[in-house]
């Protein structure tokens, strides 16, 4: 298979356009135009991690840090850093990376923690994006308009909620007169001609417009199809960094943070608490992976008891204590999780699609950080 038939898929599930502003997704190095028979997932692309995929003769690397964050100033090989840039092309190895994507997608990252924590999830805690809705009109000759409606459901119109390939069709009359230059698929030049016509009304968001359209054309037997999109003032979609919920019952803040050690194995952590407050019991959880030291604030407007999040810096930490929030730092590494999830997400498509292609999950240990 292309690497571009996975990435498709692999798209649908997390899409690019809900990466935060300048988070630099999508692929890094190489292309996508090639055929795959290896594919590897990892948290980080590191130089260990390069020697890795090179030895597992991996075709294309799907990382969820992105491994060029910033401008390469020097593509040199005495940078060990810029020296795994050229190993990689040298190797004709692919690299795609998911980042602030992978976080913001429902059954995702922050889901996925959840899940582990055994969270009941509420709500995202930073919103990050709406998308709109539309309604897309199009008139088919009758005989036309099953073939139309799967077409369209395919490329994603019809979603609503936990419904798929949804529809309207109504039947009216078709009438139309083609002229000098016209190739008509119903009707001879100029005669007037009477069609009963299909009229199918599905929703789409506005993020899959271009797809959706492309499917119309591409269905409809016409050459000159009729059709309205309509922008609708429906309630958009809404997505967003972090999560919050409860736990199903109240416990000591001594208790949850071992739990969070054991459940992400972890040898070490950093705790944040409030300066002359007393010790409560706490229920309300707010959770950002990554470093999301910023987003601390959204956690006290949801009245979380306590944050997780990685790489706190000093001064903020000095901020959420004067603020009144408990936080817990696990680290950043902590979202390896991404790996056997993916690769079990993987393997999932590759049945479904009956792909001919392995998914290995990377084994190097990509932390930096130990706890003596």
């Amino acid at each position: 298979m292309l690497a571009k038939d996975f990435i498709k898929r692999f798209e649908a599930y997390c899409p690019l356009w809900l990466a935060e502003k300048g988070d630099p997704v999508g692929l890094h190095i190489g292309t996508l135009d090639k055929p795959i028979k290896k594919v590897m997932m990892t948290l980080d692309v590191r130089p260990e991690v390069v020697q890795e995929a090179i030895e597992k003769d991996i075709d294309l690397i799907i990382a969820k840090h992105p491994p060029i964050f910033r401008p390469i100033e020097r593509l040199t090989a005495t940078n060990p850093q810029t020296k795994m840039y050229l190993e990689l092309v040298k190797h004709d190895i692919a690299v795609y990376a998911a980042h602030t994507n992978m976080d913001i997608i429902p059954d995702g990252l922050n889901d996925w923690f959840c899940e582990m924590l055994q969270i009941e999830v509420a709500d995202f805690m930073t919103e990050t994006h709406q998308v709109k809705f539309k309604k897309l009109i199009v008139y088919v000759p009758i005989e036309a308009a099953a073939k139309m409606r799967q077409a369209l459901g395919e490329a994603g119109a019809g979603e609503q909620g936990n419904y798929q390939f949804t529809s309207f069709q109504s039947v009216g009359m078709g009438r139309f007169i083609p002229t000098a230059g016209a190739k008509p698929a119903i009707g001879s030049i100029g005669e007037k001609e009477n069609v009963q016509e299909a009229k199918i009304e599905v929703l789409l968001p506005e993020t899959i417009e271009a797809q959706v359209l492309k499917a119309m054309y591409e269905t409809h037997p016409y050459e000159e199809p009729a059709f309205d999109l309509i922008s609708l003032d429906n309630e958009p979609i809404k997505y967003g960094i972090g999560r919050v919920g409860k736990l199903a019952q109240p416990m000591a803040l001594e208790d949850f943070t071992q739990k969070v050690k054991e459940v992400f194995e972890l040898d070490g952590l950093r705790l944040v608490e409030p300066v002359f407050q007393p010790k409560k019991m706490i229920q309300k959880i707010a959770i950002c992976g990554g470093s999301g030291g910023n987003f601390y604030p959204d956690a006290i407007k949801k009245g979380a008891d306590v944050y997780i999040t990685g790489d706190v810096y000093y001064h903020t930490a000095h901020d959420m204590q004067a603020n009144g929030l408990t936080v817990i730092d696990p680290g950043h590494n902590i979202e390896r999780v991404c790996i056997p999830r993916f690769i079990e997400k993987m393997n999932q498509w590759k049945k479904e699609e009956n792909w001919e292609v392995e998914f290995i999950p990377s084994t190097t240990n990509t932390n930096p950080f130990q706890y003596l």
